[in-house]
């Protein structure tokens, strides 16, 4: 079985950071795979350092755990109490990041994005599939 990981990260106009990968297309939640020895919230601790240059300070709320069919389970997390986020260079994974509006979303961002924003601020069913 694999697993992923994912974050809901805002800043502190309330937008939404997303990321665009190299390799596939759409905007996404930071994270990423958690390897073997890891717990969940180390793999996000770790991706969102390599991905986007945040350090998580252990303020982390897990949403949900959904079946995905990229990896058999996405654990789901906001992350509250951040810092970090230096200058962002395009690299080999990250294509580009940004902070958006809710109402601003970038054309791209994939239907399980919004359906997960859709659960955590519009108090929609938590889904059991990612």
């Amino acid at each position: 079985m694999t697993l992923g990981v994912r974050a809901i990260i805002e800043d502190e106009r309330g937008r939404i950071l997303l990321v665009r990968h190299t390799y596939v297309k759409g905007w996404y939640f930071p994270g990423g795979g958690v390897e073997n020895g890891q717990t969940l919230e180390q793999a996000l601790a770790m991706e969102l350092r390599e991905e986007v240059n945040i350090a998580d300070k252990g303020d982390v709320e897990l949403i949900g755990i959904y079946r995905n069919t990229r990896y058999d389970h996405v654990g789901l997390y906001c992350c509250k109490n951040w810092s970090g986020m230096g200058e962002f260079t395009a690299n080999r994974e990250i294509a580009e990041i940004g902070f958006f509006q809710r109402d601003k979303l970038p054309s791209g961002t994939t239907k399980a994005t919004l359906a997960r924003l859709a659960e955590v601020y519009d108090g929609e069913v938590i889904s059991k599939d990612w």
